[in-house]
C-alpha cells in the first residue's frame, strides 16, 4: 500500500471522526455518535468507540472517552436499566443491545485518564446494571442472560432471529415477546455479563472493596460454567442460542467471536474453535474477515444487503478483533486481518458500516465512526505511519 495514500486516508478518517461528535438527548457534553444513517450513540459499541478515540486521537480525545460512558452513566434509569441507546433527540428503552461490556471499556477508560472518581461512578452504574440484568434477563432460572428480540444482540437482519419480532414489547426490554421459542438462552450476551462481571471484580478490588470483588468473581465464574453447560455443543465445537424448549438454534455466526471476545474458554478450547472456524477459509477466515456468518453456513445471505448480519463483514466485528486475538497469542493473524481492512478502506471512497468479505468493497452509506476507528487504529497498531499523526 501507498503511505501517501494511508497517510490522506488517516486524515480523512480523523476529520471525519470530528464530525460526529455532538450532544444527545439529555446530556449535555458531546460525545462519539455512530454516524452514517445512525443519529446517536449505542450501548453496544459506544463505550468501545469513545475508549479507542480517547487512545488513538488527540482532539478533544479523552474528554470523548469519558463521555461516550457517562453519557449512559448519567441516563440509567432508577432501577439500573442502561438506556440501549441515545439519539439526538430521543432515548431508547426496547432492548439490551449490549456486546463489549460498558464496565470492561470503563476500566480501561478509568487507566487512560487516571480518574478514580470516574472508576467508583463507573463501578456503581455497572453494578446497577448487572442487578438489573439478573433480575429482568434470567426468566428460566439458568444464570444466563437471555435475548428476547432480534435487537437485543444488535444483530440486525441476522437469520438468527428471523421470523421474531425485532423489539420487546411496549418499548419495555424488561417483556418478553410470546413468539417462536423466545426466550433464547444467549451465548454472546451472557459473555457480555461475564466479562462485566470481571471487569467489576477488578474494579472493586481497585477501590479497596475485596469482598465485592470475590463476589463478583464468584458471579463470574458461575455465568463462565453456564454459558458451556448450556449453549456450547461439544460436537460442533460452537456456541449456539438455546431456546425455550431446549434446542440450539444452529447458525454458525459472529456471536461466537464475541463469547471468545470476553475470553470464556480456556486456550486448549479456544485453540479448537479457531482452527475449525474463525482461521478455517470455508468458514470465517475470507480474503476480508471476518464475515457475520460463515460461508458455508446455509442460512448464508449471498445478496449482502445493508446493515445485514446476515453475511457481510462488520467494521464493529473487525474493530473488535484485537481485544481476542491478541488474548488468545493470535497476533500474525491479526494483524493479517487489520491489512485486509486497511487496504479495503484505503480503495474505497468512503467509511461504511460494512464489506463484501471477499472483494473488500464498502457496502452502506459513508461517514460511520466504527469504520473510521478501525482505520485509525489498525494503522497505529500496524505502525503504518510512523510517527502517528498528531
Amino acid at each position: 500500500m501507498q503511505i501517501d495514500v494511508v497517510r490522506q486516508k488517516y486524515q480523512t478518517a480523523i476529520d471525519g471522526l470530528s464530525k460526529n461528535i455532538w450532544a444527545v438527548h439529555g446530556y449535555a457534553p458531546p460525545v462519539l455518535v455512530e454516524g452514517s444513517v445512525y443519529p446517536g450513540i449505542w450501548l453496544e459499541c459506544g463505550p468501545l468507540e469513545g475508549l479507542i478515540y480517547g487512545q488513538r486521537c488527540t482532539d478533544r480525545a479523552h474528554e470523548v472517552a469519558r463521555a461516550n460512558h457517562d453519557v449512559f452513566f448519567a441516563r440509567q434509569r432508577a432501577d439500573g436499566y442502561f438506556p440501549c441507546y441515545i439519539w439526538k433527540e430521543t432515548t431508547g428503552y426496547s432492548q439490551i443491545q449490549m456486546v463489549v461490556p460498558i464496565a470492561a471499556t470503563a476500566l480501561e477508560t478509568a487507566d487512560l485518564l487516571g480518574d478514580e472518581a470516574f472508576l467508583a461512578r463507573a463501578y456503581a452504574a455497572c453494578s446497577r446494571w448487572d442487578n438489573w440484568l439478573s433480575t429482568h434477563r434470567n426468566t428460566r432460572g439458568t444464570g444466563l442472560c437471555e435475548a428476547f428480540c432480534e435487537a437485543d444482540t444488535g444483530h440486525d437482519n441476522s437469520p438468527r432471529f428471523k421470523g421474531l419480532p425485532f423489539l420487546c414489547p411496549n418499548d419495555d426490554a424488561a417483556i418478553c415477546p410470546d413468539a417462536g421459542g423466545l426466550p433464547y438462552l444467549a451465548p454472546d450476551l451472557s459473555a457480555s455479563v461475564y466479562g462485566g462481571r470481571v471487569a467489576l471484580a477488578k474494579m472493586a478490588d481497585r477501590l479497596n472493596k475485596p469482598a465485592e470483588a470475590r463476589q463478583w468473581q464468584d458471579k463470574a465464574d458461575h455465568i463462565r460454567q453456564a454459558i458451556i453447560k448450556h449453549c456450547f455443543d461439544p460436537e460442533d465445537e460452537c456456541f449456539y442460542d438455546v431456546d425455550r424448549d431446549g434446542r440450539f438454534n444452529k447458525l454458525r455466526a459472529d456471536a461466537i467471536t464475541r463469547v471468545l471476545g470476553e475470553h470464556v474458554v480456556d486456550q486448549p478450547t479456544f485453540d479448537r474453535i479457531y482452527a475449525r472456524y474463525i482461521r478455517n477459509e470455508q468458514e470465517f477466515w475470507t480474503p476480508y474477515p471476518l464475515p457475520s456468518v460463515s460461508i458455508s453456513d446455509p442460512k448464508f445471505i449471498k445478496e449482502l444487503p445493508r446493515n445485514s448480519w446476515g453475511g457481510a463483514a462488520q467494521a464493529l466485528t473487525a474493530l473488535r478483533a484485537p481485544r481476542w486475538f491478541i488474548h488468545y497469542g493470535r497476533s500474525d493473524d491479526l494483524r493479517h486481518l487489520m491489512t485486509q481492512w486497511v487496504n479495503a478502506c484505503c480503495a474505497s471512497d468512503m467509511f461504511a458500516q460494512q464489506i463484501n468479505p471477499w472483494t473488500g468493497e464498502f457496502i452502506g452509506k459513508d461517514g460511520y465512526s466504527p469504520a473510521m476507528l478501525v482505520f485509525v487504529d489498525f494503522v497505529q497498531r500496524l505502525g503504518l505511519l510512523d510517527p502517528a499523526p498528531a
